[in-house]
């Protein structure tokens, strides 16, 4: 069984390899190309996005509603992500 404190070491040890994978992209390619701004803003995000999702795990009981709320934030992340990656709702400081 995971405990609430391994499940919180697996999301920041997930969070840093997944920013891992990136900055280890970006000595092979010039196709991935992020500042330090873009490494703080996505670890800002993921880490956001991780810590609600375990927030919901501990303080909702019912399964059925702990799996819409985490479907939801996990929609907001891919949302959020997307516009600041490429733009699609046109805001001021997204990426395109």
């Amino acid at each position: 069984m995971i405990t609430q404190k391994n499940r919180l070491t697996i999301i920041f040890l997930s969070i840093a390899i997944l920013l891992l994978i990136v900055f280890v992209a970006m000595q092979f390619s010039d196709e991935v190309d992020w500042s330090p701004f873009d490494f703080m803003v996505m670890g800002i995000l993921l880490t956001g996005t991780g810590l609600s999702m375990e927030l919901v795990l501990r303080k909702v009981s019912k399964f059925k509603h702990r799996l819409v709320l985490c479907g939801i934030l996990l929609i907001l992340f891919f949302v959020a992500w997307a516009e600041l990656a490429v733009g699609i709702f046109g805001i001021p400081f997204a990426g395109s």
